[in-house]
C-alpha cells in the first residue's frame, strides 16, 4: 500500500465528521420533524407524525405562506441583478487604471463589512418620511414631490429594500470581479483593438467568457444570499408593512417564535431544497458554458 496515497485521506475524517454532525444529521433531523406535529405543545400531547400536512398548509393557509416564497424568490433575482451587473461595469471602470482606483475600491467595500443592525438603524433613520434624511434632503433641493413614505408604502417598501442591499453588497461583488478581471491577459484586449473591436465587443467577446469563474462565484454567493435573505429584511421592515416583505426566513422566524417548529422546520427544509436545486443549476449551467 502506497503510504503517500492513503495518509492524506486521514485529514479527511476529522471535516467529515463535522460535516455529518453540524450539518448533514441537523438537516435530516430537520427533515424528519417537518413531517410531525412538533410545537411547545408537544411534551403534553406526544409527537405525532402528520405526513406533508405541514407543507400543504404552507401552501394552501390564508396566512399568505407562499407569499413569502414568492418574495424570496423575486428577492433572489432582483438584488442580484441590481449589484452585479452595476459592480461589473464598476469592476472594469476601476481595472482600466482610474486614478485613485484603491481609494475608490476601500469606500466601495466598505459598506460590506458593517453590521446588518447598524445598516437598519442607519437606514430606517435616512428613510424615515417626517424627519428622513433622504426626505429632507429631497425638499431642501426644491423636489420636495418626490418624498416617500420608503418603509411604509407598499410601492416602494421592496425598491427601499433593493436599494439598502445594493449599497451594502456591491463592493463585495465588485472585488470578487477586479479579482477576475487581474487573471485577464491583457494582450487579448490589445488583439481585439487591433481587430477594431470596441468596447461593447470586448466586453462581451472577451471580458465575460474569461470572467466565467468570478461570474459563477458571484451568482452562488448572491443566490445563496439572496434565499436565505433575513437580517436586512427585518431590521427594515419586519416583514411589513403588513406581511408585504416577509421571506421564507421571516416566516420561519416567527413560527418558532409562536412555538411552530415543525411548521418552522418544514420552510426551512423548502429553502434547503429550493437553494440546492437553483445552485446545481447555476454550476452546471456555466459548467457546460465553459466546456462550449
Amino acid at each position: 500500500m502506497d503510504k503517500r496515497k492513503v495518509y492524506p485521506q486521514w485529514f479527511l475524517i476529522l471535516p467529515l465528521v463535522l460535516y455529518v454532525v453540524f450539518f448533514l444529521f441537523p438537516s435530516l433531523l430537520g427533515l424528519f420533524y417537518s413531517f410531525t406535529d412538533w410545537s411547545k405543545m408537544t411534551s403534553k400531547n406526544g409527537l405525532n407524525f402528520v405526513g406533508l400536512r405541514n407543507y400543504i398548509e404552507i401552501f394552501t393557509s390564508n396566512k399568505n405562506y407562499a407569499n413569502g416564497i414568492a418574495n424570496t424568490l423575486r428577492f433572489t433575482v432582483i438584488s442580484n441583478i441590481v449589484k452585479i451587473i452595476p459592480a461589473l461595469f464598476l469592476a472594469i471602470i476601476l481595472y482600466e487604471g482610474l486614478r485613485g482606483m484603491g481609494v475608490y475600491r476601500t469606500i466601495f467595500y466598505l459598506p460590506s463589512i458593517i453590521p446588518f443592525v447598524i445598516i437598519g438603524i442607519l437606514f430606517t433613520s435616512v428613510l424615515n418620511y417626517k424627519n428622513g434624511m433622504l426626505n429632507g434632503f429631497l425638499e431642501a433641493v426644491g423636489l420636495g414631490f418626490l418624498k416617500q413614505k420608503w418603509l411604509s408604502d407598499l410601492n416602494v417598501v421592496w425598491k427601499s429594500i433593493y436599494m439598502v442591499d445594493a449599497w451594502r453588497g456591491m463592493g463585495y461583488v465588485m472585488t470578487i470581479f477586479m479579482t477576475g478581471l487581474s487573471t485577464i491577459d491583457k494582450s487579448y484586449y490589445e488583439a481585439a483593438k487591433v481587430d477594431g473591436a470596441n468596447f461593447w465587443q470586448r466586453l462581451w467577446h472577451v471580458t465575460l467568457p474569461l470572467m466565467r469563474g468570478a461570474i459563477m462565484i458571484n451568482l452562488v454567493f448572491g443566490v445563496t444570499y439572496g434565499l436565505k435573505v433575513f437580517d436586512i429584511v427585518y431590521v427594515l421592515t419586519n416583514g411589513g408593512p403588513g406581511h408585504a416583505t416577509e421571506v421564507m426566513t421571516t416566516y420561519s422566524f416567527q413560527l418558532y417564535g409562536t412555538g411552530q417548529y415543525a411548521m418552522a422546520t418544514a420552510f426551512n427544509s423548502i429553502l434547503l431544497c429550493i437553494t440546492a436545486i437553483i445552485g446545481i443549476l447555476i454550476v452546471r449551467g456555466m459548467s457546460r458554458k465553459g466546456e462550449a
